[in-house]
């Protein structure tokens, strides 16, 4: 099966419009020398006030901006309704997404998000026609308790509950050890992509072998420049969702670049 690789860029909480659209066009500039063919798939995800700056210059001019695709960096699971600060998927989408981001360590972290309610938000996000990006991983306490497989296993088995096989394997998973998490330590390449490789088989298990070796999963945490030729040279590491290092052009560009080099299309 051929998965072409993701890199995608989680800008948080960052980053005002005009410093969003100035971020945009520095990616924009370097990827419009390439064929869409040739790069791996390219998503960033904006605070929501600069989405509509950045997709604003996403013209089709050949100057690269449509061989970026924007997410949004959370959801509400309802369509509207008196859910005060929050955002839909049909806003989202409506704003020029195509992928949003749930489930990430800091939201279920300092927001109390929990498995089922990632579960809704997966499910509508589908429903909406976007992809999302469901983010699982373990703490260091996990970890050093033996419990990591056990616990990202749960995470993962609830998140798909109730989702078709189809669904499933459009979706994108993304590994990140929340004690990788903007530490600058990172997760050893042979043990991420044996995670993900056991998230795989529980997809396997969920939706099938087919959803299993069509769904893109990730990893995340303090990926940079001299660390992603050596993650993606692994065989079930689809790419990367790239965090501090996605705030400046130069370090991202230099991420895709080096995905280039090691494979386009695995």
């Amino acid at each position: 099966m051929s998965r072409k690789p993701i890199i995608a860029g989680n800008w948080k909480m960052n980053l005002l419009r005009g410093q969003a659209k100035d971020l945009f066009e520095g990616i924009k500039s370097f990827v419009k020398d390439y064929s869409a063919k040739e790069l791996p798939t390219i998503v960033i995800a904006p605070v929501f006030t600069s989405i509509s700056a950045v997709e604003a210059v996403k013209c089709d001019c050949g100057c690269g901006g449509t061989k970026i695709s924007i997410a949004g960096q959370n959801c509400h699971w309802e369509n509207s309704g008196a859910y005060t600060g929050e955002v839909s998927v049909e806003m989202l989408k409506d704003a020029g997404c195509d992928y949003v981001i749930i489930g990430h360590s800091e939201r279920r972290q300092y927001f109390s998000e929990t498995d089922e309610m990632i579960n809704k938000k997966a499910k509508a996000i589908l429903a909406g026609g976007l992809i999302p990006i469901i983010c699982c991983g373990e703490t260091l306490e996990q970890r050093e308790s033996g419990v990591t497989d056990q616990h990202i296993a749960s995470q993962i088995r609830a998140a798909l509950s109730g989702i078709s096989s189809e669904d499933v394997a459009k979706s994108v998973i993304a590994y990140e050890p929340i004690w990788a998490i903007g530490t600058g330590k990172t997760c050893d390449s042979d043990e991420a992509n044996r995670v993900i490789a056991m998230i795989r088989n529980v997809v396997k298990d969920v939706a099938g072998a087919e959803a299993a070796d069509s769904i893109r999963i990730l990893y995340g945490g303090s990926v940079k420049p001299n660390t992603i030729a050596e993650q993606m040279s692994k065989s079930d590491i689809d790419g990367a969702l790239v965090g501090g290092a996605s705030l400046k052009a130069d370090s991202f560009n230099e991420i895709i670049a080096n995905t280039m080099k090691v494979v386009v299309s695995k």
